[in-house]
């Protein structure tokens, strides 16, 4: 127990339907979907919401705000926002298969080609950015953008203050392969040949979004990953409040890995030491079950060892795209998500 957590009760004890008579944990009646959220950033978390999506009707994405490379590098810079950018993925990747949903989702993905200033940008970054600016808010903010694109969810920053990534690296620069070095920023730390050892976010402790802790503290379950390891998975972790709620939420909990090792970030790295960096930076964490695609485990044992070390259970299914690319499946992962809802969950409400 941290010296955080009566905020967390204050929070819990705010957060809607709770309580409510007659009601199932998390105060839903029987019937309702289970409340899902999910946490990181980049293009694996956009493949968990495409899947997430599918399977509940109550979905709430959580974002990493340490992106500070491309089109979000030159707005947080030049106007001193949050980077939008994992922001619109999410956002995109809850756009519904309908018309109205594809339009939008392209519209918010496209990025203008020119010569000048605004080559690169991509349009959902300047929506969002001038909500922002409109409302004060970046909450509020992102609810609306939700709306105009009729979202299946909510998308929330983990922060709403920028931060930095610094990540301590072996052999950063190839010349001295031994030396370890500090390495800033999250689009420098995602393309080191050398060897990450530790993230950390600057500023160290920054405040939780308290929607996204009330949201992880009533959820059903939480999804962590897929996605860049040390850029958009651990970051999470970083965050105090965040972390706590983590740990207290009554929420089961999945940690749902990557399908091959991301060139540089995580080079050479096997499923199993994906969780043993895991532990490193939250070693109290608990989770209950490790999803990983079937063909990319290729020692089980090793990986079920890894798991038993956060208490879960490994769940392999096909998850991958049958093109051979790297990439998640969104109707298989929806189904993996779906039997593992069904088959390690509590007796919900939802049922």
């Amino acid at each position: 127990m941290t010296a955080r957590t009566p905020r967390l009760s204050r929070l819990r004890r705010l957060t809607p339907g709770r309580g409510e008579e007659g009601a199932g944990r998390s105060g839903r009646r029987r019937g309702a979907t289970p409340k899902v959220v999910a946490l990181g950033g980049g293009q694996g978390l956009s493949a968990s919401l495409a899947a997430l999506r599918r399977i509940t009707g109550d979905l709430t994405a959580v974002v990493t705000v340490a992106d500070d490379g491309g089109s979000s590098g030159r707005l947080r810079e030049e106007l001193g926002v949050l980077p939008p950018g994992d922001l619109r993925k999410a956002l995109a990747a809850l756009c519904g298969d309908d018309d109205w949903g594809q339009t939008w989702a392209r519209v918010i993905q496209h990025r203008f080609q020119s010569e000048g200033d605004l080559h690169g940008h991509a349009v959902g970054n300047l929506l969002i950015v001038a909500l922002w600016e409109q409302l004060g808010d970046p909450v509020q903010a992102l609810d609306l953008v939700g709306r105009l694109l009729g979202a299946h969810g909510r998308v929330l920053p983990m922060s709403a203050v920028p931060l930095e990534l610094q990540a301590l690296v072996r052999g950063h620069d190839p010349a001295r392969p031994e030396d370890v070095d500090t390495v800033r920023g999250q689009a420098t730390v995602a393309l080191t040949p050398g060897e990450v050892l530790s993230v950390q976010v600057v500023p160290s402790a920054p405040p939780a979004v308290p929607e996204a802790v009330a949201a992880v503290l009533d959820a059903d379950w939480v999804v962590l990953g897929p996605g860049s390891w040390f850029s958009s998975v651990i970051p999470h972790l970083l965050v105090p409040e965040l972390l706590d709620a983590l740990m207290e939420t009554k929420a089961r909990r999945v940690l749902s890995l990557n399908l091959a090792p991301q060139p540089g970030e995580t080079e050479g790295f096997s499923p199993q030491r994906h969780l043993e960096v895991l532990a490193r930076h939250a070693p109290k964490l608990a989770l209950d079950v490790v999803l990983a695609d079937e063909a990319a485990v290729p020692d089980r044992e090793s990986l079920a060892d890894a798991a038993k070390r956060f208490g879960a259970a490994v769940e392999l299914a096909p998850v991958a795209r049958q093109d051979g690319s790297p990439k998640h499946d969104p109707e298989l992962l929806a189904a993996a998500y779906d039997r593992i809802f069904r088959m390690h969950g509590r007796i919900g409400p939802w049922r």
